[in-house]
């Protein structure tokens, strides 16, 4: 992969280079901050971004937001010291596909990167068209997918197939969601919960009432109490985090649909 590194800290930057670079990736650029960070991405194109969420001027998460936004191919790994228990659940939700504490140590980077590496070929198959082998017995299930990432969609899509679901659409916010669950009364929704035009919440009760017979899945990346307890009040049957690990998802749909 051809990486970026953005953070402040020299020594982070050549110990981060130096590692990747000794496992074959290629560093195309390492920032100080991200006042360049835009110009650089054009640039250069990359694959990933290790992002510092501590840097001066504009903080990560205001970058990755940016990012995202503009290149939505590009994943993002998000790198900090803080201590702020929100942080992760914020970085997912804007779109970070991996996220690390400081210190972290070298096998904690090169797991995200296997992480980000598996999500990467998912979904390049996927939006390759390539077809999953049908499951038996699981053929006629059907799911809908409901989310505003582009790159999300078609990761749950690449995942519901090989499980040997039929995903019948894939929609970017709870609007869609609903008329799209209305139109095909799926077994199973997977809804984003902080979309635009209608959160998830908001549409969860609108989608049972259409199709009480689907199970709904929430995807979302702060997992409150406060929302767990609305979301099972509302008729999900839980839920799953970002950022989205295939094994995890895969397992846990199996073990929905029985």
């Amino acid at each position: 992969m051809k990486i970026v590194i953005v953070d402040d800290n020299l020594s982070m930057r050549k110990v981060l280079s130096a590692l990747f670079e000794s496992h074959g990736h290629q560093v195309v650029a390492a920032l100080e901050d991200g006042s360049k960070l835009s110009e650089c991405v054009k640039q250069h194109q990359p694959d990933l971004v290790c992002l510092d969420y501590n840097l001066p001027g504009r903080n990560g998460l205001e970058l990755l937001a940016e990012l995202h936004s503009s290149s939505p191919d590009i994943d993002v790994i998000m790198l900090t010291g803080s201590n702020d228990p929100d942080l992760v659940g914020r970085a997912a939700n804007a779109g970070a596909s991996g996220f690390l504490h400081k210190p972290f140590s070298q096998p904690q980077i090169l797991e995200e990167l296997k992480h980000v590496g598996e999500n990467r070929r998912m979904i390049a198959r996927t939006a390759g068209g390539e077809s999953a082998p049908q499951v038996p017995g699981h053929s006629k299930r059907t799911a809908v997918i409901v989310d505003d990432s582009g790159s999300i969609r078609l990761l749950l899509k690449g995942i519901l197939q090989e499980i040997g679901l039929n995903v019948l659409q894939t929609v970017g916010d709870g609007l869609e969601g609903v008329e799209a669950v209305k139109k095909h009364l799926p077994d199973i929704v997977t809804l984003d919960v902080d979309m635009p035009r209608m959160s998830g919440l908001d549409a969860l009760p609108l989608i049972m009432q259409a199709s009480p017979l689907s199970k709904v899945v929430m995807v979302t990346g702060n997992p409150n109490k406060a929302f767990a307890e609305t979301a099972l009040a509302g008729g999900a049957k839980g839920y799953i985090l970002k950022p989205l690990r295939p094994a995890y998802v895969e397992a846990f749909m199996k073990k929905l649909l029985g």
